[in-house]
């Protein structure tokens, strides 16, 4: 399902005087489908870069990556949007949910920017919505939920185009621990249920113990898997 070779990336320096970062340094790394794999490490260490090479939102310095048979450092920039439409969901620490639209509009709003049929995904939009606890909130706002709720209608998103993979950067980082164990159940649950590879990049101990598997970073490196 994801397969990563030698990945590097190298961001230029941030000041004249300053030397080249490099935020990852040769990772190597295996994900079948299905599984779940949390990344941890401190601020720095990685995990976050190396989980936007994998969503195909930066483009890697040097190495390989394979997401779902598609060699990602071989696509242009085109393929890359209509692969990351298609085939990834996204939950971000910060929701992102778009204030003039509604939960329901919110939900399906992938699917109007892949094109795909709404009327075939309304339905599942609803049944979504339902699952994480928001019947009945369809026609609400985002500034009318709580923070919690808007990551809940974040999950209902990421997963309404029934994603081969489910990319998750701190999904409980603004949460407060009650919301983080009602949000994290609900992503076991849903992922489960469809099959859906999991790539999740934490600080967090109880987010990670979600995942069958840790990968450690350090520097830009794995240093325990």
């Amino acid at each position: 399902m994801i397969s990563i070779r030698n990945a590097t990336k190298i961001y230029p320096p941030a000041n004249l005087a300053g030397s080249p970062i490099r935020a990852l340094d040769g990772v190597d790394l295996n994900v079948p489908a299905g599984d779940a794999v949390a990344l941890m490490g401190a601020s720095g260490s990685g995990k976050s870069t190396l989980l936007h090479l994998i969503g195909a939102l930066d483009a890697p310095s040097g190495g390989e990556i394979q997401v779902d048979g598609k060699a990602l450092h071989q696509l242009n920039d085109t393929e890359l949007s209509r692969f990351r439409r298609e085939r990834l969901g996204f939950i971000f620490q910060f929701f992102h949910l778009m204030p003039s639209l509604s939960v329901l509009e919110n939900v399906l709003l992938p699917v109007r920017l892949a094109r795909l049929p709404e009327g075939e995904f309304h339905a599942r939009a609803k049944e979504l919505i339902g699952r994480v606890g928001l019947s009945g909130r369809e026609e609400s706002p985002p500034d009318a939920l709580s923070g919690g709720q808007q990551q809940r209608v974040a999950l209902a998103r990421a997963l309404v185009t029934k994603p081969a993979v489910l990319l998750a950067d701190e999904p409980t980082g603004n949460l407060d621990s009650a919301n983080s164990t009602a949000v994290l159940e609900l992503i076991t649950q849903l992922v489960r249920e469809n099959g859906t590879t999991l790539v999740m990049a934490t600080h967090s101990d109880d987010a990670a113990r979600i995942c069958g598997r840790i990968v450690r970073m350090k520097d830009g490196r794995i240093t325990n898997d």
